[in-house]
């Protein structure tokens, strides 16, 4: 049997002749709700979809999709942006261990935390203090800190100077103490830079340990400037 609210040529005619009554128009309320809800499931299926999967997969959507798609992207970039400017840090503070709790543990959702512990007088952490001003600049999402160590901790040796504590959401994830640690004041940025990405805590472009590269200098050096078996067959002829 056929439908009578079917749109359909022949319900129409019938329509006509008066033997089905009118067809009734839909509530213009109802259909904004209708559509708010497609919406609404559209941007459920898709919100877990990241910016660039959802620039990946736009080819597949149909014009209701992108148009709830766009409304979610620019509440995605809204809060994204929000989350850059509240996370911005580029500089390191000086903090005492009153306000430990307040920058480390309660530092933030997903933000990462490097606390350097030092002591005035000791070259090796003036170096790294130096250092770690530069890299806070570079990496203005990580919260960069120092602390006198005996302020933070008290009674914490002098041995163990300096000290680097990285921390993710109040957890520490790595920890660097004492001189041997660093290489001495032999250390480089870039490689206290590279150390400290092993710990997650900055993303660096530095496509290897530069510490690396003058280990394979040096092993190059002494295998150019060591005598070959030549040379000594060469020199017991004398």
């Amino acid at each position: 049997m056929q439908d009578p609210n079917a749109d359909t040529e022949w319900n129409d005619i019938l329509r006509r002749k008066g033997i089905l009554p009118p067809k009734e128009k839909p509530n213009p309320e109802e259909e904004q709700i209708v559509q708010q809800q497609q919406q609404q499931s559209v941007v459920k299926r898709y919100e877990d979809m990241g910016l660039d999967e959802l620039e990946e997969n736009e080819d597949e959507f149909s014009e209701e999709d992108e148009r709830a798609i766009e409304m979610y992207r620019q509440q995605r970039l809204a809060e994204l942006k929000a989350t850059q400017l509240k996370n911005v840090f580029g500089e390191v503070t000086e903090i005492s261990g009153q306000e430990y709790i307040q920058q480390v543990n309660k530092a933030g959702k997903d933000t990462w935390v490097i606390l350097h512990l030092y002591k005035q007088g000791i070259p090796l952490c003036t170096l790294i203090n130096q250092h770690l001003s530069s890299l806070a600049r570079k990496f203005p999402q990580t919260k960069f800190l120092k602390s006198i160590s005996t302020t933070c901790i008290p009674n914490y040796p002098d041995r163990n100077l300096p000290t680097i504590f990285v921390y993710h959401e109040g957890d520490m994830r790595a920890q660097f103490i004492g001189p041997l640690v660093f290489g001495g004041m032999n250390l480089k940025i870039d490689e206290l830079e590279w150390k400290l990405s092993e710990s997650g805590a900055i993303k660096t472009d530095l496509e290897e340990n530069p510490k690396k590269q003058i280990e394979d200098k040096l092993m190059t050096s002494i295998r150019c400037t060591a005598p070959t078996k030549k040379d000594s067959d060469s020199e017991d002829d004398y």
